[in-house]
């Protein structure tokens, strides 16, 4: 039983979203590493969270009606964004390096990432709720070009 493993089930749902967190972590810093405009590093970010949540639906929407809704399970060793820090982490690094050289505009960090986040997230809820009338691909190119809009300098 997996549950043998923990002492809690708060204790397994704090490592799944640790690992959910880790993992697209790891992919936006693939992105980070590459020598490219701002501009397309956030269509990679954009195709990548989208193509997750269509071939790891159970990563995504964890994170998006587990850990959202059920802040209370996280309040102890989660504080703050200790448990998502691996994502958070590399978006950071991504909105600094966009700053740097200059495609981007110097804001606060929670004004971008929720503008960001809550972009990609509520579309992959209208999708799971099956309200969008296309696939999450279809609107790539539009979610992409609003966000750099909105953040460039």
């Amino acid at each position: 039983n997996l549950y043998n493993y923990f002492k809690s089930k708060d204790i397994l749902a704090k490592e799944l979203l640790k690992y959910t967190s880790e993992t697209v972590g790891a992919e936006i810093r693939k992105v980070n590493a590459l020598d490219t405009s701002t501009e397309k590093k956030i269509k990679m970010i954009v195709e990548l969270y989208f193509s997750m949540a269509k071939e790891r639906p159970e990563m995504i929407e964890y994170f998006l009606r587990v850990y959202l809704s059920y802040r209370d399970v996280f309040k102890d060793g989660c504080e703050g964004m200790l448990c998502v820090s691996g994502f958070v982490t590399e978006i950071m690094i991504f909105f600094d390096n966009g700053v740097e050289c200059g495609e981007l505009r110097d804001q606060d960090f929670f004004s971008a990432f929720g503008l960001f986040m809550g972009y990609l997230g509520g579309m992959v809820f209208l999708k799971g709720e099956e309200i969008l009338p296309n696939e999450l691909e279809a609107y790539i190119d539009d979610i992409s070009y609003n966000i750099y809009n909105a953040l460039k300098r």
